[in-house]
């Protein structure tokens, strides 16, 4: 193929994704009232999922510092086109979150045909991976980070004369850039796939920086939960357990390599 046909082929490929993205987020903003009383103001209610098991596990531990009440801030739009430009704005990524598996998928049926044989077997599966890694790092980041986040920014105060009354905009990009950061974040196991592929990462380096990023992760959980551990533990195993995750796929990407080279030895 040419490269005008390289470009034809990449343009339909983001017109598919992008008319995904359009389907799903004009269904969105359709859905008003259960998208945002439901799913973007969930994690300001006391009676979100999150707040209740932890209330559970409150009782459990014989602990009522876990059972939250109220998340004290009110929400408000101080621009006459506030509320209208976040409900576009928000419909579009929840668009841009839901339909991000097809959307790499359209990105990797463009690149895979210039790939060598050996690559292509390399990264098989590459799709069903990145499109569960996301998924599990976007309920990570809407189930966990982002009501304790909430909880702990709507309580922080610098002084008791302060009014915590944030703005529709401040709220939901918040929330927004916890659970993409989070989805982004579970991508670490692939990134670090390749990364080993090429030489640039070895399961002894991580192994070595090991110490670092748990200090990383608990300064992550402490920064972004309120100051009971448990709260702080509900973020930072899972991603220590992402990390330590991370080394055994270094690990194994490297003994397939060694005995590759190893068979290519004996012939």
């Amino acid at each position: 193929m040419s490269f005008l046909d390289h470009l034809e082929e990449l343009r339909w490929h983001i017109v598919r994704a992008t008319i995904a993205i359009l389907v799903i987020s004009i269904v969105v903003f359709i859905a008003k009232d259960f998208v945002w009383d439901t799913i973007i103001f969930g994690p300001a209610k006391p009676e979100f999922l999150t707040f209740r098991l932890l209330c559970k596990m409150g009782e459990w531990v014989n602990s009522d510092a876990l059972c939250i009440e109220d998340v004290p801030f009110m929400i408000q739009s101080r621009k006459m086109t506030g509320q209208f430009t976040m409900h576009i704005t928000s419909s579009f990524v929840i668009g841009l979150i839901a339909a991000f598996p097809y959307v790499f998928w359209e990105i990797w049926r463009f690149i895979r045909p210039g790939l060598y044989q050996n690559e292509r077997n390399t990264s098989r599966g590459a799709v069903l991976y990145v499109a569960i890694l996301f998924s599990m790092g976007v309920l990570f980041g809407y189930f966990v980070m982002s009501p304790l986040a909430v909880n702990f920014l709507a309580r922080y105060q610098v002084s008791s004369m302060v009014t915590n009354e944030f703005d529709i905009t401040s709220y939901v990009s918040t929330v927004s850039m916890l659970v993409l950061g989070s989805g982004i974040l579970f991508q670490l196991p692939i990134v670090v796939y390749f990364l080993t592929k090429v030489g640039l990462v070895t399961p002894q380096l991580m192994r070595t920086y090991r110490k670092h990023a748990i200090v990383v992760i608990l300064i992550l959980g402490a920064l972004l939960t309120p100051p009971d551990p448990l709260s702080q533990i509900l973020i930072a195993v899972p991603l220590f357990g992402l990390y330590q995750f991370s080394i055994f796929i270094s690990g194994r990407v490297l003994k397939r390599q060694q005995k590759q080279e190893l068979l290519n030895t004996k012939e």
